[in-house]
C-alpha cells in the first residue's frame, strides 16, 4: 500500500508531463491511439464513479458553513467561462464546430485536478472540493442549458440528448459510487487508494484518442485553438480571482475560486462533443486538457509564494496536529 501511495505521489507531481507526452505521441502516431475513442464515455463514467466513492458529507459542509464563497465560486464557474468562450467565438469568427466546441468547454464544470492545484497554491482545498462537487452535480442541468443558449446559433443542438448523456456519464456513476461507499465502506477505503492511477489512465486514453482522430484537423487549426484556449483560461483565472476579491473574500478563498473557475473538466467536454457534435468540436477540450495542466501549476506556484495569513495559520495548525505529543515530565514526591 505504501508503494501505491508513493506511485500516486509521483503521478501527481509529473501529471502535466505525462499528459503532454501522450498527447504528442497521439499526434505523431495517431494510428496507435484511435482504439481509445469508442471507450471514452466508459472511461469518464469510471472517473465519476471513483469520485462518488470519495465523496462524504464533509465535502458539502461549506455550503452551510461558508455559503458565500461556494455561491460566488459556482456562479463564476458557470458564467465567466461560457460567456468568455462565446465572445471569443464571435470575435474571432470561428467555424461553427470550433465555436460550439469552445463554448461547450466553457459550460463544463471544474475538474478534480483543480483540487490538487489549489493545495499546491496554499489555497482553500475544502472550498475547491466543495465547488467541484456542487458544480459537477449541477452540470446535468446547467451544462446543456448554457450550451444550448449560447451555441445554438452555430449548430443544431439537442439539449435533452446532452442532458441524458451528462446524467449517464456524470450523475449516475457518482450516485452509484456514493451508494457503494455507504454499503461497503471498509472495502472502499482500500479501493480508493488506486483511484488516482485509474483516473490518470482514463484521462490519458480519452485525450490521446481524440487527438489521434483529429491529428489532421489540429494541424490546420491548432495554433488558433491553442491561442483561444490560453486566452479563455487566463480570463477564467483572472476574473475568478478578481470577482472573489471584489466580493470581499480573502486571499485563501480567492486562490481556490480562481483555479476552480479557470480549469474545466476537459474530459467531459471531449466526451460530449464526440457524442453529440463532431470530433472537430472536441478539439478545444482536448487542447484544454494539455494547456490547463501547464498553466495551472505555474499559477499555483505563484499563488503559493503570496503572503497569506490564513494559509500560514492552517499550515501551522496542521503541523502542530502531526507533531508527536511531548513526553510527560515525571514529578517526584
Amino acid at each position: 500500500m505504501q508503494a501505491l501511495q508513493k506511485f500516486n505521489a509521483f503521478l501527481t507531481k509529473t501529471y502535466a508531463l505525462w499528459i503532454v507526452f501522450f498527447a504528442t505521441m497521439a499526434y505523431l502516431w495517431p494510428e496507435h491511439f484511435k482504439f481509445a475513442l469508442p471507450y471514452m464515455t466508459y472511461g469518464l463514467g469510471l472517473i465519476m464513479f471513483g469520485m462518488g466513492m470519495t465523496l462524504t458529507f464533509k465535502d458539502f459542509a461549506l455550503v452551510v458553513t461558508q455559503p458565500k464563497a461556494v455561491i460566488v465560486g459556482c456562479l463564476a464557474q458557470f458564467t465567466i467561462m461560457p460567456l468568455s468562450a462565446y465572445f471569443l467565438a464571435v470575435g474571432f469568427n470561428l467555424p461553427p464546430e470550433l465555436a460550439a466546441g469552445l463554448i461547450l468547454l466553457g459550460a463544463c464544470p471544474g475538474g478534480t485536478v483543480s483540487n490538487i492545484m489549489t493545495y499546491v497554491a496554499r489555497g482553500n482545498v475544502a472550498l475547491s472540493v466543495t465547488m467541484t462537487s456542487v458544480c459537477t452535480l449541477l452540470s446535468p442541468v446547467l451544462t446543456p442549458t448554457i450550451f444550448f443558449l449560447l451555441a445554438s446559433q452555430w449548430l443544431e443542438i439537442n439539449p435533452w440528448g446532452m442532458f441524458r448523456s451528462v446524467l449517464e456519464v456524470i450523475l449516475l456513476p457518482i450516485v452509484l459510487g456514493v451508494v457503494v461507499r455507504l454499503f461497503f465502506r471498509r472495502q472502499v477505503s482500500y479501493i480508493v487508494q488506486g483511484l488516482p492511477v485509474v483516473s490518470f489512465t482514463c484521462i490519458v486514453c480519452i485525450l490521446a484518442g481524440i487527438i489521434a482522430v483529429n491529428a489532421e484537423n489540429i494541424s490546420r487549426t491548432g495554433v488558433l485553438v491553442f491561442f483561444l484556449v490560453i486566452v479563455q483560461n487566463a480570463i477564467g483565472f483572472g476574473l475568478g480571482f478578481l470577482v472573489a476579491r471584489l466580493l470581499k473574500l480573502d486571499l485563501y478563498d480567492s486562490k481556490a475560486i480562481s483555479i476552480e473557475v479557470g480549469m474545466q473538466s476537459s474530459a467531459l467536454g471531449v466526451a460530449l462533443a464526440n457524442a453529440h457534435l463532431t470530433p472537430i468540436a472536441a478539439i478545444p477540450s482536448a487542447v484544454a486538457a494539455l494547456w490547463h495542466n501547464v498553466a495551472a501549476p505555474m499559477l499555483a506556484s505563484y499563488f503559493s509564494r503570496l503572503k497569506d495569513p490564513r494559509a500560514d495559520a492552517k499550515e501551522a495548525a496542521d503541523a502542530k496536529a502531526k507533531k508527536p505529543a511531548q513526553e510527560p515530565i515525571a514529578i517526584e514526591d
